[in-house]
């Protein structure tokens, strides 16, 4: 089973672009973010006609996310425990919740959808929502690991951090000014490690960005940053048998300024009985 993750940066100015890919690289699972439509706006259509179902998140213009598969969902959820919530110029526990999350399962395999906040400034409001949405994510998935120790977890999206130095080659992003690269951000990123997640791309990996600021020619001189993640639970990351970042989708008309991060399991792995094993594309 192939699955991908993608920050689509609006999902009907794309969405040509978007299913062409999905057909070419025979996808079978798809996390989007940004889709930055409402649920009736979704371009369905283009989706069941290469046939893909979706599931949906999305309230506005701003944010959103979806799962796209081939290979039908089931168990669809759009909040996770303690997700908190945002409101400029607001604060307390009932805030309204943004569309930053969605999950479904796929063959047995659960898979999120995730747009982790941006964060703006290091003096924003919206940073610390950043790490409360982060943290909120962290127990509720070491949750969701100790009560299903062998089920297979994948955590995808845009994480809005880069982990290590190496990830950033943004000469803008700078530790002590921006978001993005700071120790507290770089410390909740590594919380998700610690609860028993691998980011399950980096082995095969181990260079290269997912994302390119539009301005100031950032692709060509390929000053990027590598902020879109697949990290999977261990039953996940044992399935693991290939990854790929598919930097050329940066290229052409209209792209997204984020490129698909995609992974193939073998469903088969460990059963060496059975012959019936899915294909790895």
């Amino acid at each position: 089973m192939r699955i991908a993750t993608w920050n689509v940066n609006s999902v009907r100015a794309r969405v040509g672009r978007i299913v062409d890919w999905l057909g070419r690289e025979e996808v079978d699972v798809l996390a989007m973010q940004e889709i930055k439509c409402k649920d009736a706006q979704f371009p369905h259509a283009e989706f069941e006609a290469a046939g893909y179902e979706v599931v949906t998140h999305g309230l506005n213009q701003w944010n959103g996310v979806a799962i796209a598969s081939r290979r039908g969902l089931e168990d669809v959820a759009n909040t996770f425990e303690g997700m908190p919530g945002f409101l400029k110029g607001h604060e307390g526990p009932d805030l309204p919740l943004e569309p930053r999350a969605i999950g479904a399962t796929v063959d047995g395999v659960r898979v999120w959808s995730l747009y982790v906040p941006n964060g703006r400034g290091l003096t924003d409001p919206h940073y610390a929502y950043k790490l409360e949405w982060l943290e909120a994510l962290r127990s509720s998935t070491a949750d969701w690991m100790r009560a299903n120790p062998d089920g297979p977890i994948a955590l995808t999206g845009d994480f809005n951090i880069a982990p290590t130095d190496a990830d950033n080659g943004d000469p803008t992003i700078i530790e002590g000014v921006s978001t993005h690269v700071s120790p507290p951000e770089r410390a909740a990123f590594q919380a998700l490690l610690d609860s028993g997640l691998t980011d399950v791309v980096r082995p095969l990996v181990p260079e290269g960005y997912t994302y390119w600021d539009y301005k100031q020619l950032r692709f060509p001189r390929n000053e990027g940053l590598r902020i879109d993640f697949i990290l999977g639970s261990k039953p996940f990351a044992d399935l693991v048998a290939g990854a790929g970042i598919h930097r050329n989708e940066r290229k052409g008309d209209a792209p997204s300024d984020h490129v698909p991060v995609v992974v193939d399991l073998d469903l088969g792995a460990g059963d060496e009985d059975d012959d019936d094993r899915p294909m790895i594309f």
